[in-house]
This record gives structure tokens, sequence and C-alpha cells, in this order.
């Protein structure tokens, strides 16, 4: 028995021993995120990392607005299909308007340490595609904005700020401006029945604004995209704690259509957008063949207003057990494309570049592309951009003035012997606010 006993003990500290070896042997052959130029932008640094939110908590896709000094968060996600486990941090930084760099000192914009790490994650289970979901929740003890403005999240490994993985923006408003919002139809004739107008008034009660065409800007989005974003800075009217941005050739959007879209939800059983469901070492989908809508007339149908929204028809955990699939996407159009062709959607922030721009198949002759995505609901459009750099979001589709579509507005202001742009006043309003994302 002692014998045994002996022979076991020597055992157990052999094979201890040799984990130890293999454990320190892997983390020395541990790949770390190369170095990357700061963007100051919504932006994944790495193909690795997929399906980016941050939302307030609770408000699944809504804009990643922060009341200063409230008790709400921020919630940020996103996954790292490498599926090891990283040592990642995050931290903030004070922008202006226009998303340049502030001259604000940290000491003075955030208070804390102004830099926490990231360990709240979790495998994925019985995926065919491994990652590691994360996530994080601020403001909170270490990270809390002190000031109002547009501020860039960036999380980054091991403590090394050049090692980039994901930048996104947020805003924090200390609300001192009320904001009022109308849409009508475009005053222009030609425009009333493909047009949005906006017309925005601001009510000051409580500040003082010498000079509103000098010290006010106003952002107005709409369905949070940031390619047609329209900035004014030039009142119709001032009057009395009053100010009107009215002009008849101002904030004038075009309605497009509602978006198309895809119900990823289960890779068990298709919804009607999915022509093919294939299981093999990963998951591969055909999508049906969009058609081009130009001459088509409107339809009103439900759309999330270009937002996209994580769900899982097979298992209950849609965070880590949702699955990624190879969704093959593909638009039929007699039109002869000169420029290039993009699949937008909130997914990818609305932004255009070589992973989502597709490509001519003379074979079928269709213009296709394969995005990975993860098990949920989509909506997407596609857009193009000309040689010359303009973004045409209507090019396969009519533009209609009864069109759902949400519109954000942002007033910024810029104090008196100030060097930084605080948001002082945000407004919504919508046209047809229809969703239906559960």
């Amino acid at each position: 028995m002692n014998k045994a006993f002996i022979l076991l003990t020597l055992l157990y500290f052999t094979l201890s021993k040799t984990e130890a070896q293999r454990k320190k042997k892997t983390r020395e052959n541990f790949e770390q995120s190369p170095p990357q130029e700061l963007i100051y932008d919504n932006k994944s640094y790495l193909e690795a990392i997929n399906t980016v939110q941050l939302f307030p908590t609770g408000k699944e896709g809504q804009f990643p607005i922060y009341t200063l000094g409230s008790q709400e968060q921020l919630l940020l996600s996103f996954d790292d299909l490498r599926a090891d486990v990283r040592s990642y941090y995050y931290s903030i930084e004070h922008c202006n308007a226009n998303w340049e760099p502030s001259r604000v000192s940290p000491l003075d914009y955030a208070e804390g340490y102004n830099e926490d790490r990231l360990d709240n994650f979790f495998p994925s289970q019985g995926t065919f595609q491994a990652y590691t979901h994360y996530k994080v929740a601020f403001p909170n003890e270490y990270i809390k904005p002190k000031i109002a403005g547009n501020y860039l999240l960036k999380v980054y490994e091991d403590a090394d700020k050049t090692r980039l993985v994901v930048t996104r923006r947020f805003y924090v408003v200390r609300p001192l401006i009320q904001v009022g919002t109308h849409i009508l139809p475009s005053v222009e004739v030609s425009k009333r029945m493909t047009n949005q107008k906006i017309d925005v008034s601001l009510k000051t009660p409580s500040l003082t604004i010498p000079n509103p065409e000098r010290d006010l800007q106003v952002h107005v989005f709409q369905n949070q995209r940031e390619d047609n974003k329209m900035v004014l800075t030039k009142p119709m009217f001032i009057g009395n704690n009053e100010i009107k941005y009215n002009n008849s050739e101002t904030l004038d959007f075009l309605g497009n259509n509602e978006f198309r879209f895809v119900d990823l939800r289960s890779f068990r059983l298709g919804s009607n957008r999915v022509q093919q469901i294939q299981n093999d070492s990963l998951v591969s989908i055909n999508v049906l063949t969009d058609e081009d809508l130009r001459d088509a007339s409107y339809a009103d149908t439900y759309d999330e207003n270009g937002k996209f929204y994580i769900r899982n028809l097979d298992f209950e955990n849609a965070e880590i057990q949702s699955d990624y699939a190879d969704v093959h996407f593909s638009l039929q159009t007699n039109q002869k494309i000169t420029g290039n062709l993009h699949l937008v959607g909130g997914f990818n922030n609305f932004q255009r570049n070589e992973q989502n721009r597709l490509t001519y198949n003379p074979t079928s002759k269709n213009w296709e592309l394969t995005l990975k995505l993860k098990q949920g609901l989509y909506d997407y459009e596609y857009v193009l951009e000309t040689p010359e750099g303009q973004i045409i979001t209507n090019a396969f589709t009519n533009s209609f003035y009864a069109t759902g579509n949400d519109y954000l507005v942002l007033v910024y202001n810029r104090r008196i012997g100030t060097y930084w742009d605080e948001l002082l006043g945000v407004g919504t309003i919508s046209i047809h606010n229809k969703t239906n994302k559960n």
C-alpha cells in the first residue's frame, strides 16, 4: 500500500510538471494581436473580432447615449473567433463633435483610473465555429465620464494601447437644451413623394448662447447611420430662448425604402428568405437572390430600420450558443454598374469596405458576397459608391415619403473660452415607428 501510494504521488507530480510545461510552452507561442493605427470610428481591427454591439443596458439596438450623472450603463459585447482567452483592457477618450481628439486632459474628462480589464468572458457552447464572447458594462467605478460630448471606447490587448482590437463611438449628454423635431414632406414639389424633411427647434431656458451660429452644431442621423448624416450650424430663427432650424433647403432626406431582411435565428429550419442550409465543418447558408426594386411601388413591411439582433430559436442562450454561418447574398440587376457595390446595415455600421463589397459572377450573372454572420435577425440594403465618391442609397430601390425611418438629433455647444464640444441636447422622431424584433 505504501509503495502504491508513493508511485501514485510521483505520477501526480510528474503529470503536474508536464502540464505546467505544456501551458508555459503554449503561452510562449501565444500570438498577440498586432499593433494597429488608431482610427476614431467604429472599427474592428482584426478579422477574428465579430458581432460587436454597444447599446444602453436593456435597450438593445438603441444609440449608445449615456446621460451624465445617471445610473444608466452602456453594454459592450463582441466575439473573438480565435476562441482563446485574451487579456483585454478598455479605456475612453474625449473627442470633439467632428471626432477629432479634444485637448481635454483625461483627468478632466474621466473619473477613476480610465482603464479597466475586461474580465467577463465565456466560451461558445456546442457551435461549429468556436469563439469567446466578451462583454462589459460601464460607466463603473474604474471608468466614468465627467463631461458631456463624444467619446471613443478603445479595447486593446495586454494593456498595450497600440494592440487595438475594437473601437466604438459613444455619446455623453448633459441635457440642458430641449430638442423638438417635426417631419414633413419636402418643400420641393419634385421631392414631395420621395423625401422626408426634418425641422428642428431648440429651447434653451437654462443656457445663454451668445452666438448660436458660432457656438452650436446640430447633427441629424437617419437610422443611426453616418453615411448620410447632415450637420447644420446656421439657424433660420433666433428668439428668446428659442432657436429654429427650418430652412426649406436643409435636412431633406431621401426616404428610401424599407430595408431588406434575412431571418437567421435557426440553422435547422430555414426562414422564407433562406434558400439552402448546409452543415459541414461550418454552416453555409444561401439567401434567396434579391431583385432590383427601382420600378417597384411602396409596400408597407416590417423592418428594424437597419438594426440587427442576436437571436436563437435552436438553443436558449443566444450569446454563447448561437453559431456562425457563411451567408451568401446575391443581387440581380440589369444596371451597368460603375463604381463599388456594397451590402450595408447596422451589423457593419453602414460602412463600406472590401469585406462587404460585392463582385460580379459571370456564371450566375448576379452580384455576390459571402459574410460571416451570427444567428439572428438582420436588416440590410445595397448601396452604390460611384467612381466620384458619391453614395447612392437608392440605386436598387425607389424612394418614398411613406418609408418608416428613425431620426436622431444631437446638439453640440462650444462655450466661450473653451476648446471642446459638449453634447447638450438629444431629440428623436420616427415616421412609422414599427418593430418586430421578437
